[in-house]
């Protein structure tokens, strides 16, 4: 599933009915803004977190780069956005137009990339299950009906396990999901309402109207406190209200689609799901019917730099290769597994990841195709997720983990990078607090909060989540392969988690047993925040040796 939209709504969730319930308590850290360009800003210099891009690039001045290709693994970019389209990846022996595989890598009119999750026909599939759910459906036919007594081999028993957890899982899921869609459905009626009432519109809506509203109905009453207090968090009553929109139509999306066991969009694309093997399917449409996500992405990885439009990305020297293969909804094992390879073979030397679940449908198919890019000096980049969880015990799927069937680890991918998420102040509050965290499993931490980026129709806003913070990183590597061209995948990997920027502080860690002091290097490999500037120097200093 996106990531950014998950933890978009966790950090909205309320009780709506309960009087002084605390609502938008993640928003209530974000009350002053960071500066434009933040993530890219030096802490000494600028005094915010960010990886100081801009202090590398002064050390770099002067220096040559090659060209490197990114490929986002998303939900669809716009590859005509005004910051992007002269950074996009141009296929230059495919033809979109003639129908025909031009460069005979098996993907007809591939130019800009491919999309895994569309029909031959040129139809997308927009929504799809979550991988529970799908998992459900799968074993529901044979384990829903098990009592003690039924007799069970050693796998069958290992697999009702799994399903029973997945019903729980699946269970608290359709809870949430209904009360979420039920109370902020109520919550924006009663707002409709107010609007109506007081004749106004969301754009002029103030606080002195909220103020004067006269209303005997408690439910009206909360309603009027809530969006009081949303105007004060979000700056607009607007910007509320369209939080709270975005919020009823997420869990609207979860009832209809996500945990629908009886919704299936896979007949769109047309291919056989349970053959693996299978690899030349889906259509050239690379932005989708809805590219937000993947397009911010892009933008922080590689938005041209220095143009004197919208924001600067990472990278100054990079080309964004489009796949699409995330729907609304959780990402499919086989679908990734293909735009790794698809990737690979069409010259990707690093790729973004920011997406995940927490189930893997075919792991092992997931785990062949990250040794193939370790094997072709790829370097991966993944979300850690927004779940708030610790990842050595809740895994956000893929990992940088192989396993066996047994799903016991038997090495790990020297390729990949596993980045959660942080705030712009060195504070207690540096870690975000959606963000996932793993002694072992979360390699780094880089900036992923008010994130300002590309959005589609050359369009800009900000976004947060681990979903951000991963290209952060994508484009310090980027940077490090682009004026360090002899470095390896994992080499590349060593240089960003050694020369992080160490926090000298215990930081607030909110999980769902309590709250926690810690440093971050008991959350993380790195122990710390990606630095740009320090990895160039330290990638400099181990180049000279």
């Amino acid at each position: 599933m996106t990531i950014h939209l998950k933890m978009k709504v966790k950090s909205l969730f309320l009780i709506f009915f309960l009087v002084g319930a605390h609502i938008f308590s993640y928003a209530q850290s974000y009350k002053d803004n960071p500066p434009p360009n933040w993530y890219n800003l030096d802490y000494n210099e600028d005094g915010v977190m960010g990886i100081s891009t801009e202090k590398a690039y002064k050390y770099l001045e002067g220096r040559k780069s090659e060209k490197v290709i990114v490929a986002v693994l998303d939900g669809g970019t716009d590859i005509e956005h005004e910051d992007l389209k002269e950074v996009v990846w141009v296929n230059e022996k495919e033809n979109a137009d003639n129908g025909k595989d031009n460069d005979g890598n098996g993907y007809a009119g591939d130019v800009y990339g491919w999309n895994f999750i569309g029909g031959a026909d040129g139809e997308n599939v927009q929504y799809d299950n979550l991988e529970v759910t799908r998992l459900i459906k799968k074993y529901e036919p044979k384990y829903m009906s098990v009592l003690p007594s039924t007799p069970l081999s050693a796998k069958e028993k290992k697999e009702f396990i799994a399903y029973q957890k997945m019903v729980r899982d699946y269970t608290d899921k359709l809870d949430e999901a209904n009360f979420g869609h039920l109370n902020y459905s109520r919550l924006k009626g009663e707002l409709d309402t107010i609007l109506h009432v007081l004749e106004k519109d969301t754009s002029n809506l103030t606080q002195e109207d909220l103020k004067r509203y006269q209303t005997k109905n408690d439910r009206t009453k909360m309603a009027l406190k809530i969006a009081r207090q949303g105007i004060d968090e979000e700056g607009s009553f607007g910007k509320f209200y369209e939080q709270i929109t975005d919020a009823e139509k997420y869990y609207n999306t979860q009832l209809e689609y996500h945990l629908n066991k009886d919704y299936e969009s896979r007949g769109i694309v047309g291919d056989d799901y349970e053959d693996v093997s299978e690899k030349y399917y889906g259509n050239n449409d690379v932005i989708g019917p809805d590219a937000e996500h993947g397009t911010h992405v892009a933008g922080i990885v590689g938005a041209k730099r220095g143009n004197g439009i919208g924001i600067d990305g990472v990278a100054d020297n990079v080309e964004i290769m489009a796949v699409r293969v995330v729907p609304d909804g959780d990402e499919r094992d086989k679908d990734v597994a293909n735009a790794i390879r698809y990737a690979v073979d069409n010259g990707a030397k690093v790729i973004n990841m920011s997406f995940g679940k927490g189930y893997a449908y075919n792991k092992e198919t997931l785990d062949e195709a990250i040794r193939y890019a370790e094997e072709k000096d790829v370097l991966l980049v993944h979300a850690a997720g927004n779940d708030n969880k610790d990842t050595d015990i809740h895994s956000n799927y893929p990992t940088k983990y192989y396993t066996d069937s047994l799903d016991a680890v038997t090495g790990e991918a020297a390729n990949y990078i596993t980045v959660g998420a942080t705030k712009w102040l060195k504070d207690k509050e540096l870690v975000a607090p959606f963000s996932n965290y793993g002694y072992k499993s979360v390699d780094v931490f880089a900036p992923g909060v008010k994130i300002n980026s590309t959005m589609p129709g050359s369009t800009y806003k900000e976004m947060q989540g681990t979903s951000m913070a991963a290209p952060v990183v994508t484009g310090l590597a980027a940077i490090l392969r682009s004026y360090f061209p002899s470095m390896t995948a994992p080499e590349v990997k060593n240089i960003i988690l050694e020369s992080v920027t160490k926090v000298d502080q215990k930081i607030n860690l909110k999980t769902p047993e309590g709250n926690r002091k810690v440093f971050l290097d008991e959350i993380s490999v790195a122990g710390g925040v990606a630095n740009a500037y320090e990895a160039v120097v330290l990638a400099d200093i181990k180049g000279n040796k």
